[in-house]
């Protein structure tokens, strides 16, 4: 596996708590979007480690095409 699957065509909301750390999935095949569950495994592929600076809801990627990863930039819409 070396190309990154899209997991979708446009943000994933998620409630994330602050200071809790979470593992963002970088090459789409999680089963666990947009959260890694290792699907990478055996690739060049790794997890992006994150914590939240709030409490609240969140837009992550499903694109994997953002620049600010793990949330969505409107990449997908370019």
């Amino acid at each position: 596996m070396s190309d990154v699957k899209r997991a979708g065509d446009g943000p994933i909301k998620v409630d994330l708590e602050a200071d809790e750390t979470y593992a963002y999935c970088t090459c789409g095949q999680s089963a666990n979007q947009p959260f890694c569950d290792g699907a990478h495994r055996g690739s060049d592929f790794r997890s992006h480690i994150f914590k939240a600076e709030e409490d609240g809801v969140h837009f992550l990627c499903a694109c994997k095409s953002t620049g600010n990863a793990p949330f969505c930039d409107g990449s997908h819409s370019r």
